[in-house]
């Protein structure tokens, strides 16, 4: 490959990668045509991409504060995924692939954030619930608070009001003997 070619790919894949939310390393050895196409499709309608990249490219364009971290892991075949929109879905389509051909497909690392991740992690990061139910878990959160300090705070006229009204009845029986 010509240096002025090295330099444009490394380009678009700094570019890429500054986009992305997440990106995940993951190792394809023997997965089919047909298989790595449906994965594709299913990236991309999450919000992702796949891409086949070279290392040595892939070190150029990473960041230099998790270089040292993904050395280990640019070896060999190497598929980039990138999430641009939800990492958790972009993780639970990765991670259902690698349950699905443990043989062909296996994650190797990723990065979140500024957090280089194992495999084990983008794992977990796939339990997760998705984005909209944990906004919906948050939203229902933040609706009860109001909810219960208006019950708090309307407690308190209540029970002078009941207050005031036990001493009328009172006032009222000790002047009716």
């Amino acid at each position: 490959m010509l240096k002025s070619k090295k330099s444009d790919v490394v380009a678009s894949l700094q570019e890429k990668l500054g986009r992305a939310e997440c990106q995940i390393l993951t190792d394809f050895k023997g997965l089919k045509v047909g298989e790595f196409t449906q994965l594709r499709r299913e990236l991309k309608e999450a919000g992702g991409e796949l891409a086949v990249v070279k290392n040595t490219l892939l070190r150029l364009a990473t960041d230099e504060a998790i270089r040292p971290a993904l050395e280990n892991y640019l070896v060999g075949p190497t598929a980039l995924v990138l999430a641009y929109k939800d990492p958790v879905e972009i993780a639970k389509i990765v991670s259902k692939y690698a349950k699905d051909k443990p043989d062909n497909f296996k994650l190797k690392a990723g990065v979140l954030g500024q957090a280089v991740l194992t495999d084990k992690d983008l794992l977990e990061l796939a339990k997760l619930p998705s984005r909209e139910i944990l906004l919906a878990k948050l939203l229902g959160v933040l609706q009860g608070i109001p909810t219960a300090l208006v019950s708090v705070l309307a407690g308190i006229p209540r029970k002078l009001l009941y207050t005031l009204k036990a001493l009328e009845e009172k006032r009222a029986s000790e002047q009716s003997q």
